[in-house]
């Protein structure tokens, strides 16, 4: 007589998510500043260094390189598959390779870890000089520090121009940044599902969130690294993930993929799930295994401070301090970042082509999903 033996429980998550020293490196390299980061808020930040990834050859006259920024959750992985040290596959893998949007046997990309992420750059899971983890005490960052901090990689790489900028929803933050603050190191841009600030609703979105992240027992006030397994913040961060995903998507595709179904062998009346609840199970489950809390809460900070036209005269003003040929692009079924906004980007920047508009049934993430319309204006740019 066969026994059939249950299912073993998958193991505990770590208190965070993070890139831990010690951890496989992958295809990491790092760029440590050699003197402390002033930030935009008052203080400043000691110790920081980047994690990032390339692709290709620098060019000898290091006119062939590329800055790709990534969003909220993302990470240096843009390209690549899943392995040690990466826990997801490239998250913009169609775009980068030979033969590919940014071909890298003749571009030379650059995708950077942002300052106070959780993969390998300094962020609140990182260790301070002491060797306790900052935690709380992780300073309040801007996408400016963040992008100085960028503009530090780029000197280290003795990269004075890139060929283009690129990024989508919280990168495209950084790049707009990048544009209106160095215009002169900036030669094209592509600015896919963002905006020149934050809006009220942006900022609420990312309020709840934080809330969730806080209200967590488990949190304490930002210093729970050194908890053992299963002992994180791992249902605050994953009520935010479930939350922030619903605005990722469009509510047409969520309604033709789950509708009212009930998950298998579950009843809804009786406790049980909908498929659509299942699948938001899913991805909060899959964050707390490869993101950290504390991140979480620094980025979406900064995203709520950004603000282009803030010391510069406002958005207008701001905006027209770009000079590279720029493309502006929305997703059509975006709730999150409205093309409302890439339009007003694209009248503003003064060498701006239209707003070009990606068909989606996806919502925001159309910008990692449709990379056959994305792939295009990539090409437009670097010609």
């Amino acid at each position: 007589m066969s026994t059939v033996r249950p299912r073993s429980a998958p193991p505990l998550p770590p208190a965070s998510g993070a890139w831990r020293e010690g951890d496989p490196a992958g295809r990491r390299l790092w760029y440590a500043a050699g003197k402390p980061l002033a930030l935009e808020a008052g203080g400043e930040l000691a110790g920081a260094r980047l994690a990032y990834e390339t692709w290709g050859t620098l060019a000898p006259d290091r006119a062939n390189a590329v800055l790709v920024l990534h969003a909220l959750t993302g990470d240096s992985h843009a390209a690549g598959p899943a392995g040690p040290g990466h826990p997801t596959p490239g998250w913009w893998d169609a775009l980068i390779g030979p033969g590919r949007p940014l071909d890298t046997d003749r571009w030379f990309v650059v995708a950077p870890n942002v300052l106070g992420g959780c993969q390998g750059s300094t962020g609140p899971a990182s260790a301070r000089p002491d060797g306790r983890a900052w935690g709380s005490a992780f300073p309040f960052l801007t996408q400016r520090d963040q992008v100085a901090a960028e503009a530090g990689l780029a000197d280290e790489l003795d990269i004075q121009r890139w060929a283009l900028v690129l990024g989508g929803s919280m990168g495209g933050m950084r790049a707009v940044e990048w544009a209106a603050g160095r215009p002169e190191r900036v030669d094209a841009l592509l600015l896919v599902a963002t905006t020149a600030a934050a809006s009220a609703e942006q900022i609420a979105w990312a309020d709840i969130q934080l809330h969730a992240i806080r209200a967590d027992p488990r949190w304490h006030g930002g210093d729970y690294h050194d908890a053992g397994p299963g002992r994180g913040p791992h249902a605050g961060l994953g009520l935010a993930r479930r939350l922030a995903h619903v605005t990722y998507r469009s509510e047409p595709e969520l309604q033709a993929r789950f509708g009212r179904a009930a998950q298998a062998a579950e009843d809804p009346w009786r406790g049980g799930r909908y498929q659509v609840g299942s699948y938001l199970d899913h991805h909060a489950a899959k964050l707390v295994r490869r993101f950290d809390a504390g991140s979480y809460v620094t980025l979406a900070e900064a995203m709520n401070s950004h603000d282009v036209g803030r010391g510069r005269g406002g958005t207008r003003a701001a905006l027209r301090r770009i000079t590279a040929r720029t493309l502006v692009a929305a997703v059509d079924s975006d709730r999150l970042y409205p093309p409302a906004q890439q339009r007003e980007l694209a009248a503003a920047i003064p060498g701006a082509d239209g707003l070009r508009m990606i068909a989606s049934a996806h919502g925001h993430d159309g910008f990692l999903i449709e990379t056959d319309q994305v792939g295009p204006l990539v090409r437009e740019l670097l010609g």
